[in-house]
């Protein structure tokens, strides 16, 4: 018997992939150019639904981030890309 799929929680998903981005130094560095925050900012602001989606799409604009997130993280692609639907419905309308 399959176990039932749930739906991860977005915020969940977001901050796993701000930690996966975070960790690798050039590729924080392009997260902070990209989306204007400093690192002050970001600590700050880090669970605020705005700048989870910012960093969600800061790795859908790149798709080998996205895969290798998604990989590492133990999500899909699609889910990723759900989740920042979710965060931010306005930026899908």
């Amino acid at each position: 018997m399959r176990a039932p799929e749930t739906n991860p929680d977005p915020h969940q998903i977001a901050l796993r992939a701000l930690v996966w981005t975070l960790a690798e130094q050039d590729r924080a560095q392009r997260l902070l150019d990209t989306t204007g925050l400093d690192p002050d900012d970001l600590r700050a602001r880090a669970g605020e639904p705005a700048v989870l989606s910012a960093v969600l799409g800061f790795l859908e604009n790149y798709e080998p981030d996205l895969l290798a997130c998604a990989e590492d993280i133990g999500e899909s692609p699609n889910a990723i890309v759900a989740a920042r639907a979710a965060l931010d419905p306005e930026y899908y309308e």
